[in-house]
């Protein structure tokens, strides 16, 4: 009778009452009592309709989207709580057994005990998130939220957030947004950054929940402050070979004319390196310098140089920091062989309007910062311009004295933040430079670029970036003397990529996966006359490719010590009409006279395809908290080459697709390395091995002609290519002297076999590359005296750079001719230059509205004559070797910078 009384079905009906209303009619037409507090019950009405149905089940339905709970006595009273579980006798969990219990997703979590050892600090405010339940069989949970500041409710970046009972930590990133997993029930939580007090909550959850954090500022004035983090990354990352370069970084360090360059910076780290000292691009473990992938906000930048190399074309201010993948590239870039470049541009202030401007003897700089809408949106605009006529009157070269050359640049972007999970950044970037030889030549490049990025947050384990970018590269040349032979010259790339990248956390493992498309439009070349000129007009048929990969990874926590990274990426090209493709004789080498038939492909017909799969593959072993080894893998594709003849790269090289006759260039690298931080984290210290292997490296037969070519398959050599080192890097980071030491010894070596020997370079056997500098040291120390003056100092050896000289002469038919040495048989003699510099901070007054930078420095001191390349003239009747040398003196310089 007593069971049937307790769970006997009745009927009852709810229309539009609130929950307060429907306790009260359920005690009218039953034998119950229901006890609660007024305060708990939400206001919310409902309209339901229950037949033949029990207390319990009536009970669960109107109270199933609340944190409330029911328990019914034997005597027919129903209690109601808010958020609590009353249970018919103790767990042994309240007799101290909560240790030893071991709960699993799979079993029933211990119940949640407060006693006053639970919450014998009763100052900490408690807070219970999600609704508990007796038969809750999940053992753990994630809570997410924002934490902010508490005046001004900006969200608050970088903040930690520690579980101080399970020892679990995460931070908030740039949205303020974190997610933490917590067990299930008692938790204790403290929040810790810098300006802001730390903050202790109690937290009990049951559920997935959510709660955002508000922070009050410190007000506490301390006297000096220093901070000290220590940088595990690099120790506990797969990744080898990765460099990392932060633009304050670049404020130290003397460079050419006082000009701020992460770029250059990146040349004073192991493994990086140039041709010679004013030359365009970068050299990376052997590789040739179009084969380096340089972004900026995902967007390609395929000239970073202004004014023959010697400055980069980025602001400095705009940029945020530059990661320098040469080792075993993250899965979701492809495209170059040797390096990835990836430039990430600063963020404006959603808070308050900023800026910053620089004087040099070469260019005027500017920045400014604006909130658009506080706390959400900004806006970031800087521009760059050169005066630099007259550093061409320094130069020890007698052509480049009398030649002009300017440069401009010019940066946007906007980030706006949705809300916390959802965030939005356009960049937009354009840069040209013209500069003149002879007075009626005139030179000009350019790069354009957009960028386009969405990131969300789908839910606590995914992620997602979709990407939509735009570049363009442009080259001309003007030739006006007011003649018959006047005319424009120029040749243009621009390619259009959308790429999504998902992550996706599931336990041990984290998934990065997705696809990119990306579109090459080219057009190599054409002739257009000026001023009424008699040059007729010419244009070279235009190329296209399509370039689609998917890829995937798998970050693999295998246990404490061991790590592993495994992904591929499946990389297809497709080389698109229209296309004029001819058809030569076999078993003889290409040439206009070996041509037997032409085929012309239709607009975007697959005139060549090209597949092959890309492994990613990294290997990391904790010796210790401090030290790790890592071994990699890669293998690598890329579809696009340079053309030029040139020693170096050169603003007139052009770019080529693969297609029917130009195979992609490949390369396998393999790495091995071990780190190690010492002395509290004042010291890293690393070193690591490398081998590559590379396949169709493009070069092309002596006396070939490149530019306005339509048919440069008949000039074209590709062959194979190996380079190998090791590469130390000593740095101090922390204390009044700071800076790092680098060495590396590495050899870049290639191979053109062929069966024909107008096909053959260096009659089939390696040789070194224009590149090949074996020995490669740099030095750079800052000294701080005070908060405000330092002295910095950076010194640099290289071996010098191999070069093809004559060795002789011997006569054939009454006609004289040079005899050459094997190709880049002899070196030039060897590069070393030491700069200095002087840095005058102002005073550091907590309310100051500007703050200004002095800095003095003096690139090459020593005055070393540096040679940059050998060439020979007659005179006489004799033959002489003579140098040319960029900066054959001392070069001072004075900047003066100033932010608000």
């Amino acid at each position: 009778m007593h069971g049937q009384k307790k769970n006997g079905s009745i009927k009852i009906e709810f229309k539009d009452l609130t929950l307060e209303q429907s306790f009260n009619k359920l005690e009218k037409i039953s034998d119950y009592i229901i006890f609660y507090d007024l305060n708990w019950l939400p206001k919310n009405k409902t309209s339901r309709k229950f037949i033949d149905k029990s207390i319990p089940f009536i009970l669960d339905s109107l109270i199933n989207n609340s944190t409330l709970s029911y328990y019914i006595l034997d005597d027919n009273k129903i209690i109601i709580t808010n958020n609590i579980v009353i249970y018919d006798k103790l767990p042994k969990q309240y007799f101290g057994e909560i240790n030893a219990i071991k709960t699993t997703k799979e079993s029933i979590a211990a119940p949640t005990i407060l006693n006053k050892n639970t919450l014998k600090n009763q100052t900490i405010e408690t807070i219970r998130l999600g609704k508990e339940s007796a038969t809750n069989k999940k053992a753990f949970y994630k809570l997410s939220g924002i934490i902010s500041d508490k005046e001004t409710r900006q969200p608050l970046a970088n903040v930690g957030i520690f579980d101080r009972k399970n020892k679990n930590n995460t931070t908030t990133n740039l949205n303020g947004y974190f997610e933490l997993t917590l067990p299930n029930g008692f938790n204790t939580l403290e929040t810790s950054v810098l300006g802001y007090k730390n903050t202790l909550k109690n937290i009990i959850i049951f559920n997935d929940a959510n709660f955002n954090f508000k922070l009050s500022s410190a007000s506490e004035e301390l006297s000096e402050v220093v901070l000290s983090f220590r940088t595990k990354q690099d120790i506990e990352s797969t990744t080898t070979g990765k460099s990392t370069i932060n633009s304050k970084e670049s404020k130290n360090i003397p460079l050419v004319l006082g000009e701020r360059d992460v770029l250059k910076i990146a040349t004073l780290l192991p493994g990086v390196s140039t041709a010679g000292e004013g030359s365009l691009g970068f050299n990376v473990r052997g590789g040739k310098a179009d084969q380096n992938l340089i972004l900026l906000d995902d967007a390609v930048v395929y000239n970073p140089s202004h004014f023959f190399g010697i400055f980069q074309a980025l602001n400095p201010f705009a940029i945020k920091e530059v990661n320098i993948y040469k080792g075993n590239i993250p899965i979701e870039f492809g495209g170059r062989i040797s390096s990835v470049f990836d430039i990430e541009s600063n963020k404006g202030n959603q808070e308050n309007i900023k800026g910053q401007f620089s004087i040099s003897p070469v260019t005027a700089n500017a920045l400014i910062e604006v909130p658009i809408e506080k706390n959400k949106s900004s806006l970031l605009l800087g521009a760059r311009g050169a005066y630099s006529d007259w550093v061409l009157k320094l130069l020890n070269d007698s052509d480049l004295q009398n030649s002009k050359a300017s440069f401009y640049d010019f940066i946007g972007n906007y980030h706006h933040t949705i809300n916390a999970k959802n965030n939005l950044k356009a960049t937009a970037y354009y840069s040209n430079d013209n500069f003149s030889i002879t007075s009626d030549s005139l030179y000009n490049y350019s790069n354009k670029l957009l960028s386009f990025t969405w990131n969300k947050i789908i839910n606590d384990n995914n992620k997602a970036s979709l990407l939509l970018t735009n570049s363009n590269y442009n080259f001309s040349i003007l030739f006006d003397k007011n003649s018959i032979d006047d005319f424009e010259q120029g040749y243009s790339i621009n390619e259009t990529e959308v790429k999504l990248k998902l992550n996706h956390l599931r336990n041990k493992h984290k998934f990065t996966y997705g696809f990119s498309n990306k579109l090459y439009r080219i057009l190599p070349g054409e002739i257009k006359p000026l001023n009424n000129s008699l040059v007729n007009p010419e244009s070279l048929q235009k190329e296209k490719g399509l370039e689609s990969s998917i890829f995937i990874s798998d970050e693999y926590t295998i246990n404490d010590k061991n790590q592993i990274d495994v992904g591929i990426r499946y990389a297809i090209f497709n080389s698109l009409g229209p296309k004029t493709l001819r058809i030569y004789q076999d078993n003889i080498p290409k040439s206009d006279a070996t041509v037997t038939n032409t085929i012309e492909n239709r607009n975007n017909k697959i005139v060549k395809t090209y597949t092959a799969p890309e492994f990613r593959i990294g290997l990391r072993h904790l010796l210790n908290e401090d030290a790790s080894l890592k071994l990699s893998f890669n293998n690598s594709i890329q579809f696009i080459h340079t053309l030029s003849n040139n020693t170096t790269v050169s603003p007139i090289d052009s770019w080529k697709l693969s297609d029917f006759y130009i195979k992609p260039q490949q390369a396998q690298q393999i790495s091995l390395g071990y780190y190690r931080n010492f002395k509290e984290d004042m010291y890293e210290f690393s070193v690591e091995t490398f081998f590559k292997k590379q396949q169709n490296i493009i070069d092309f037969k002596t006396g070939s002609q490149l530019l306005m070519n339509e048919f440069v398959e008949t000039e074209v050599l590709q062959g194979d290519g190996k380079a190998y080192g090791i590469e130390f890097l000593l740095k101090k980071k922390i204390g009044k002297l700071s800076g790092w030491l680098s060495y590396t010894y590495s050899r870049a070596l290639f191979r053109f076999q062929s069966q024909y020997f107008e096909e053959e370079i260096n009659n089939g056997n390696f040789f070194p590359s224009n590149f090949d500098k074996p020995h490669d040291a740099s030095i750079v120390l800052n000294y701080k005296f005070s908060q405000r003056l330092s002295f910095s100092s950076n010194f640099v050896y290289q071996t010098g750079r191999p070069v093809t000289l004559p060795v002789g002469n011997f006569e054939f038919n009454n006609s004289e001719f040079v005899l050459y040495s094997n190709r880049n048989q002899i070196r030039i003699p060897d590069f070393y230059r030491l700069d200095v510099g002087l840095n005058l901070e102002g005073n550091h007054k907590k309310n100051k509205t500007i703050h200004s930078f002095w800095s003095l420095s003096i690139y090459n001191i020593l005055g070393r004559n540096n040679p940059y390349s050998v060439f020979f003239q007659n005179e006489n009747g004799s033959i002489k070797a003579l140098q040319s040398s960029i900066f054959a003196i001392p070069v001072p310089s004075l900047s003066y910078n100033i932010s608000f």
